[in-house]
């Protein structure tokens, strides 16, 4: 599997469904309008955590497909499975006041390659519920806002690491150059979580055997 950070909450996906095919998923495509640049982008399936435009993009998202169409979009709790790809979305909220300033997102938990990945999305509860860790059950690689503002901010997200207790975490949605609006940076999270010293790296190559060890891993990708 092979995972790259595009910016914000965009993630890109390479999935081997067996020895002649790949999947590929993308994960809350943005708006070029927020500042950063979206780079050309194919899947078979495209997931939007929610509806607000830096993250709901799905149009700037081509089929992967040799044949054409559009890949097949995921917007909201639910269970699917395309192409031997299972994904659950579970619904959470945008901030602690139930939705109420903000509105609903998606937590989707996917399972892929003999592995299972965990995007947050736009998280603004400062805990998941015991309803929520069920459902999201035992994570390999966890995507996690750490940059404030819109989202939990690095207390939070440390705090929701551990109730997952994931394999591996990336941080996500936090401050980048071009942004057009102020979030927090990665440093706090990562002075959280005792990795403060993290080499950022363009991509993340990883199989099921290089799943190991008890102690949370962070990893930081550059976009």
């Amino acid at each position: 599997m092979q995972i790259t950070w595009k910016g914000q909450a965009c993630f890109s996906i390479t999935a081997q469904r067996n020895k002649q095919e790949q999947v590929r998923l993308v994960i809350d495509p943005f708006d070029p309008s927020i500042g950063l640049n979206l780079p050309p982008l194919e899947a078979d399936i495209v997931l939007s955590t929610h509806d607000h435009s830096d993250h709901n993009n799905i149009k700037g998202v081509k089929g992967a497909s040799p044949s054409g169409g559009e890949p097949f979009a995921i917007t909201g709790p639910g269970e699917y499975e395309i192409k031997d790809v299972f994904v659950r979305g579970i619904l959470s909220f945008h901030d602690e006041k139930q939705g109420s300033e903000r509105g609903t997102n998606a937590i989707y938990a996917i399972e892929t390659e003999g592995m299972r990945l965990c995007h947050l999305g736009d998280l603004g509860q400062a805990e998941l519920t015991e309803d929520q860790v069920s459902k999201i059950g035992n994570v390999d690689i966890l995507f996690v806002p750490v940059g404030g503002v819109y989202t939990i901010g690095a207390k939070a997200a440390a705090n929701i690491v551990h109730q997952v207790e994931p394999r591996i975490v990336i941080p996500m949605h936090y401050m980048l150059p071009k942004l057009k609006f102020k979030l927090e940076k990665a440093d706090d999270f990562l002075r959280e979580m005792g990795a403060k010293n993290a080499e950022p790296q363009g991509k993340l190559n990883i199989k099921v055997r290089d799943l190991s060890g008890e102690e949370t891993k962070v990893v930081v990708l550059t976009p």
